[in-house]
């Protein structure tokens, strides 16, 4: 398993190879009551969540994930952009596998919206450096596979927060979640929004996995992806027309780029539209929320 021999490495050798993201709060969640600790090995989350009415819910729309600029978070509009459409393609099709996903403007069982509450930016001298002492290592054993871990600095992280509501507005799901890259998984983008770009597919599934099975996504044995899924990840028409707002995934250009360590922008072209965010019903104080 990817993520445990990651942990495993950060913790165990002690070589600063994992980033540290900070579990933040920025105010667009309706309640942060009862939200409880439910971390993973190299996540640190809280959630909150009403498992029976998630399970009873047939529909969802997407709103479009917020990224708003602040002060201590070095990512131009366009990159912050290209993050926050990286989290909401995810969700759509993650949360396609159970749900019926549909337009901004038709009514769902529940509402998703995600908000971006920080991020780290990835340092592009780091990576680059990574990235030829990668290919060094390949030109001196041509032929011979051997692994090149990034230069453990220079990484970059991810915090988000988000929440599932039903058609009243009373909060079903909630999850803070906060990762920071590592140099054994995540590969060296030369680009400032690298990690935050990669690490956004991990939110969006440890996400949809809360909202899909009212259960915390950490822990047990990590499922393959269904075999219907693989089309659109190679740049398919997703399941659901109000998907495609979102844009395509950059298939295998996107992988390609990824593992040459190119910038995401130069592969991935975003939305297809700017989607309007789902009008937000009035936020409800909810009591009966079960853990």
């Amino acid at each position: 398993m990817r993520l445990q021999r990651a942990a495993l490495m950060c913790v165990t050798f002690a070589l600063g190879g994992c980033a540290t993201a900070p579990l933040e709060r920025a105010g667009s969640l309706g309640s942060y009551d009862r939200m409880s600790d439910a971390n993973g090995l190299v996540t640190k989350s809280q959630i909150r969540v009403n498992k029976k009415d998630l399970l009873a819910a047939k529909t969802v729309r997407i709103a479009t994930t917020v990224f708003p600029a602040r002060g201590d978070v070095a990512l131009n509009e366009k990159e912050r952009r290209l993050v926050a459409n990286a989290i909401s393609r995810e969700l759509c099709l993650r949360l396609s596998e159970r749900f019926r996903i549909v337009a901004a403007e038709d009514d769902a069982d529940l509402t998703v919206q995600a908000t971006v509450t920080h991020a780290t930016p990835t340092s592009p001298t780091a990576s680059g450096t990574s990235r030829a002492l990668s290919l060094a290592k390949t030109v001196a054993l041509p032929g011979v596979p051997v692994p090149v871990p990034r230069l453990p600095v220079g990484l970059g992280t991810l915090s988000v927060e988000a929440e599932a509501r039903d058609f009243a507005g009373f909060q079903k799901a909630a999850m803070l979640w906060a990762r920071g890259a590592n140099s054994i998984t995540n590969s060296a983008r030369i680009a400032d929004e690298g990690d935050a770009y990669d690490l956004a597919a991990d939110f969006g599934a440890d996400f949809a996995k809360l909202v899909t099975t009212g259960e915390s996504p950490f822990g047990g044995m990590p499922a393959l992806p269904p075999m219907d899924t693989i089309p659109v990840r190679l740049g398919g028409a997703p399941k659901y027309v109000a998907c495609e707002a979102f844009g395509r995934f950059p298939g295998l250009t996107g992988m390609a780029g990824q593992g040459l360590g190119l910038p995401p922008a130069w592969t991935d072209s975003g939305a297809k539209a700017s989607p309007a965010p789902a009008p937000a019903p009035a936020v409800n104080s909810e009591q009966t929320l079960t853990q």
